[in-house]
């Protein structure tokens, strides 16, 4: 009986991969591929994790930090908590989300677990001529951002609650929080001076826009309202919401 010639045109099927780097551990997950037959379901990808992580031969100490690479693929909260559940049973800790997905961002930050949304691999590239660069669109996330957590956006955040001490917001857009602001901000992060920082209540850490940073007053005033930290002659001022204007941006 001969062997069956193996398909060159056969594709390998993703699968679920632990890898070791910089003293922490990578869990990569299989992209969404519509691909019959392909082990890239939900089911699929939790037998295989289970599996990876039960396996005998371990290269992992205990408490090891766990990143994930979500890709493209869809997450709910349910399923991230689930995930850092099993972690947890192996002794491993869920640091961070890295995703491409929206939903999968505000998932991953709803339930505390700091996050970076990525542009997608696959887009158009720019001719050399092209100095910018549009952003993502605004990641709008209706949670409280909770000490430990951190949230990266390659665009504009709006957060509908607190940003408590200890946690921390890098957006290369804006910075908007309609609640009290606790703790570490960065408009701007790519660079652009004229992104601002938002809040109905200014008490931050740190405020960075570009390269320039800044603390609240160590003074609290008597009465709060929203404030806009903004840069002008090269530095960063907070002012309140009904004395800014944009204007004041390009003077």
């Amino acid at each position: 009986m001969q062997n069956a010639a193996p398909n060159p045109d056969a594709k390998e099927v993703p699968q679920v991969r632990l890898k070791g780097e910089n003293g922490r551990l990578l869990l990569l997950l299989p992209p969404e591929l519509d691909i019959p037959g392909s082990a890239t379901s939900w089911t699929d990808v939790w037998q295989q994790l289970k599996q990876r992580l039960n396996a005998g031969e371990r290269f992992w100490q205990p408490k090891t930090p766990v990143h994930v690479i979500a890709r493209d693929r869809l997450l709910d909260a349910r399923q991230l908590q689930a995930i850092a559940d099993v972690l947890s049973e192996s002794d491993l800790e869920l640091k961070r989300v890295y995703t491409s997905r929206r939903q999968t961002a505000v998932a991953a930050a709803t339930i505390g677990i700091s996050v970076e949304q990525q542009t997608p691999i696959a887009r158009l590239s720019q001719s050399s001529e092209e100095s910018g660069q549009a952003l993502a669109e605004p990641l709008y996330l209706e949670t409280t951002v909770r000490s430990g957590v951190e949230i990266r956006h390659p665009g504009t955040v709006v957060v509908l609650g607190d940003v408590n001490p200890g946690s921390s917001i890098i957006a290369d857009g804006d910075v908007l929080v309609w609640g009290t602001l606790r703790g570490v901000v960065q408009a701007g992060a790519s660079g652009n001076m004229r992104c601002l920082v938002m809040a109905l209540r200014m008490e931050p850490t740190q405020i960075r826009i570009g390269d320039l940073m800044a603390r609240a007053p160590e003074t609290p005033p008597s009465q709060y309202q929203p404030e806009v930290a903004y840069v002008m002659n090269g530095s960063i001022r907070i002012v309140r919401r009904t004395d800014f204007s944009k204007d004041l941006l390009f003077s």
